[in-house]
């Protein structure tokens, strides 16, 4: 019996990806904005139905740049979440910022937006919220805190690319919003990642970041770096954005097949549709509680592991408890997250696992019930 992987990367047709990438061969042109490049910055801006999306190497530094361009004061406090993946806090850290994290709700892993306003100083310049799992933040209040406050907002939508709010992308959200398309993604270029945002002002400074500010042969105006995504990475993204829908279609169809099989199961908890969200079946998380359930996440796993089947504590250890920042943060602060943390698995989804497989998978885990 073969292993199933936690996740596996879509991938087009070898002979698609191959005529993408034909032209190359003739050009030699492979990075510094070339022609695919300039193709999938042109659909994603479509897609997205946002006015400006620039291109990255990975959402990483996208999110490091976005972060950076919006002139933030130094040391300056940043609200965030502390269930979410590094990038998020390291990105805010590393541009000289102070994280204040903020509790998560129980329902669907976002921010807790009643707790944000308790958590605001006069330091506080910014609120960097995180789509989770495809769940989308409470878009509304987020926005009523930070005109309140005068507060700038930079969405992690790395789990959030192709889901709308009320029929509006979450690329159109915030001051700006950063999407991941690492290969794990539901859309993907590879590596990769862009910037999504309304305002013209912003176009030129994202540029100068990831180019080392170079404007012209013999012209460098600003001290930037190096984050461009090359066109290999671009024509992948070419070619996964043709199969999106189906790929979404897919995904959908085995949570399905999932909740069909653990819903009504005691001590299994599983995330709720949210209302006005068209969502894009990135992750499917599970919750367990002992108590009910008889076993801990963690025998969940192992027994997982057991049969070949991979599984992932996704987030967890939470970026409050991280070893780079012992003794700075108190993680009780953020109860409902640490709770999460602790129990929480995210399950293999990907586009092409079977309907076998996703038996095979519940039935390991029913079977660890005591």
């Amino acid at each position: 019996m073969s292993n199933i992987l936690v996740t596996r990367s879509s991938m087009p047709g070898y002979e698609e990806y191959c005529e993408e990438i034909k032209g190359l061969w003739e050009s030699h042109w492979l990075t510094n904005m070339g022609v695919k490049h300039k193709q999938l910055q042109a659909e994603l801006q479509t897609f997205l139905d946002v006015p400006h999306v620039v291109l990255y190497t990975n959402g990483h530094l996208a999110l490091e740049n976005v972060l950076a361009a919006m002139n933030l004061p130094k040391g300056g406090e940043v609200i965030t979440s502390p269930f979410t993946f590094a990038s998020t806090t390291h990105a805010i850290v590393r541009n000289g910022l102070q994280p204040v994290f903020c509790d998560i709700n129980k329902q669907d892993y976002t921010i807790d937006v009643s707790k944000i306003e308790s958590l605001i100083t006069d330091k506080t310049c910014a609120i960097v919220p995180v789509h989770v799992y495809g769940n989308v933040c409470n878009i509304e209040e987020i926005d009523r805190i930070a005109k309140k406050y005068g507060l700038r907002v930079i969405y992690d939508a790395a789990h959030a690319f192709g889901v709308t709010y009320k029929g509006v992308s979450t690329a159109c959200f915030g001051d700006a919003s950063m999407f991941s398309f690492h290969a794990t993604k539901v859309f993907n270029t590879i590596e990769g990642g862009a910037v999504c945002f309304s305002d013209d002002s912003l176009v030129q400074t994202l540029n100068d970041m990831k180019n080392f500010g170079i404007r012209g042969p013999e012209t460098v105006e600003f001290v930037g770096g190096n984050a461009k995504m090359n066109e290999f990475q671009a024509a992948m993204g070419i070619c996964n954005l043709r199969h999106l829908d189906e790929e979404i279609a897919k995904r959908k169809a085995i949570v399905e097949h999932y909740r069909a099989r653990l819903s009504g199961n005691e001590g299994i908890i599983l995330c709720q549709a949210q209302p006005d969200v068209k969502t894009n079946y990135a992750y499917f998380p599970v919750v367990f509680e002992p108590s009910l359930f008889g076993a801990t996440r963690n025998e969940v796993f192992d027994r997982l592991a057991e049969n070949g089947i991979g599984a992932r504590k996704y987030f967890y250890p939470l970026t409050n408890t991280f070893d780079c920042f012992h003794g700075a943060y108190d993680v009780n602060q953020t109860p409902v997250a640490l709770h999460i943390s602790k129990r929480v698995l995210t399950l293999p989804l990907y586009a092409d696992l079977s309907s076998a497989d996703v038996d095979r998978i519940c039935d390991v885990i029913l079977n660890c019930r005591k």
